[in-house]
């Protein structure tokens, strides 16, 4: 399996100042480890969009992924009751 590379959307970066820095680490971990496997165990395609959603705790990773361009583009990370606002 080919390697997909890892983009984020321009307002990550401030749903990243939101979260603590102990949570943060673990977070990029698990969207680094997209770029192995963009469809790992426990995710799971929201209904109705073309993202997909993986948990760290209590935070969610949304994001969609590009097979043709092998990338994933991580669209929102936060606390999972405001995240699918």
């Amino acid at each position: 399996m080919e390697k997909y590379s890892i983009f984020f959307r321009k307002s990550v970066n401030s749903d990243f100042k939101k979260i603590p820095k102990r949570e943060l680490q673990k977070i990029m971990q698990r969207i680094f480890a997209l770029a192995q496997d963009p469809r790992p165990h426990g995710s799971e395609k929201l209904s109705g969009l073309e993202y997909y959603r993986v948990r760290q705790g209590k935070f969610r990773i949304i994001y969609s992924i590009q097979d043709e361009e092998l990338t994933v583009w991580v669209v929102k990370v936060g606390h999972r009751k405001d995240v699918y606002k």
